[in-house]
């Protein structure tokens, strides 16, 4: 019998420098969320520092302080984001990729300039980011770019040794929408379709900026677009599985303009009145806008939204997001490595469904800030 040569690799088991080749060039992974408070006495800075240069008066950003004290004076986001990156690292390690994973935020600590300077000392020069938004608009997307962008310009010397990269825009890549389509399927499972409407709903934004959300050149709207278009496919799937007929409505959440600027309607609670009127029993409720239960999830769904349906006699039945769960981890870990063979000019294969993949450099002119101009990474302009 042939003995296995000790020098050689053994075929039965992975090649390992194989195994990485698949997120090279990258040397860590950077998950971006929005941030939140983590106690009482950090709500109002919090506030301040989200409302920065539109001169909102303490006294309105104490009406929205309110919600977190009713919750403890905590968001859970932060949480949800260190869950997040203990996932992705367990994904990534079950397929064998050392990548270091590291977390920042937008507006509270930890910030993404700390996570880049700390994954700029542990040797790193070219990352790659997920954001916690799988959709397209200003505030979901491009106002990322720009928080990359501002973060490697205060990292001074050391940010013009590190190149970024971020994974595509994912509302419509399997691991997020499939999973949706899953959670939404085992929620109506054992309802009666008799008086029971599946109720989408996503975080409201100015009509201005649904109005020029996507490609400069293009029609605009996109971020309402790419709603309807999963909220469609979703519904469409459900009742194939099903083999039932539930009619949706796409609604909004957590408007928080001025009056006389217009915002996307209808709101969550405008439009159970609706339903409640037309005599729908119960409505499944699914926030397929967010990824995790935060603020917006938690007060404005699940106690807002639930004490209107209580008032109205409407059911409520709220859908988790997609949180942690291992198919949306994994669809992330995937967007990396499609992003990484994009990275080395090849090919790779780029799932969608509904409609086609979203781009990883974002095209000049896409979701413009329509405050002031500045400066933005990731993109084309």
């Amino acid at each position: 019998m042939t003995q296995p040569d000790p020098t050689q690799p053994d075929p039965t088991q992975p090649d390992l420098g194989q195994q990485q080749d698949r997120v090279d060039p990258y040397d860590g992974l950077v998950l971006l969320s929005f941030g939140g408070p983590e106690q009482a006495s950090d709500v109002m800075p919090f506030l301040r520092n989200v409302t920065a240069g539109r001169g909102i008066p303490d006294e309105r950003l104490e009406a929205v302080a309110q919600h977190y004290y009713l919750l403890g004076g905590r968001s859970p986001v932060n949480e949800h984001g260190r869950e997040l990156v203990s996932a992705l690292v367990d994904e990534l390690g079950r397929r064998e990729l050392n990548l270091p994973v590291y977390f920042g935020n937008r507006n509270w600590d930890p910030f993404l300039v700390d996570a880049l300077r700390e994954a700029h000392d542990a040797g790193a020069r070219r990352l790659v980011v997920v954001t916690t938004s799988a959709y397209s608009s200003y505030s979901s997307c491009r106002q990322y770019r720009e928080d990359i962008a501002g973060a490697i310009a205060a990292l001074g010397d050391e940010g013009r040794t590190l190149q970024v990269d971020r994974v595509r825009g994912y509302y419509n890549h399997p691991g997020f929408a499939r999973t949706v389509t899953r959670l939404v399927t085992e929620a109506l499972r054992e309802l009666p379709v008799e008086g029971t409407r599946i109720v989408f709903v996503t975080h409201s934004i100015p009509d201005a900026m649904d109005e020029t959300s996507g490609p400069g050149d293009g029609e605009g709207r996109l971020y309402q677009r790419e709603h309807l278009d999963l909220a469609v496919a979703v519904t469409e799937e459900v009742n194939a599985t099903l083999s039932t007929s539930y009619a949706f409505d796409l609604t909004y959440c957590s408007r928080s303009g001025p009056p006389h600027q217009p915002w996307l309607e209808p709101d969550i609670n405008d439009h159970l009145e609706v339903l409640a009127g037309q005599g729908v029993e119960r409505v499944v409720c699914v926030p397929f806008g967010f990824v995790s239960d935060h603020m917006e999830v938690i007060y404005d769904l699940d106690h807002e939204a639930q004490e209107t349906a209580t008032r109205l006699g409407v059911e409520l039945v709220r859908v988790p997001t997609v949180g942690v769960d291992p198919e949306f981890v994994s669809g992330l870990v995937d967007l990396v490595e499609e992003r990484a063979a994009q990275a080395r000019d090849t090919l790779p294969t780029r799932p969608a469904w509904p409609g086609s993949p979203l781009w990883s450099v974002c095209p000049a002119g896409c979701c413009p800030n329509l405050r002031a101009a500045r400066p933005a990474a990731c993109g084309s302009d």
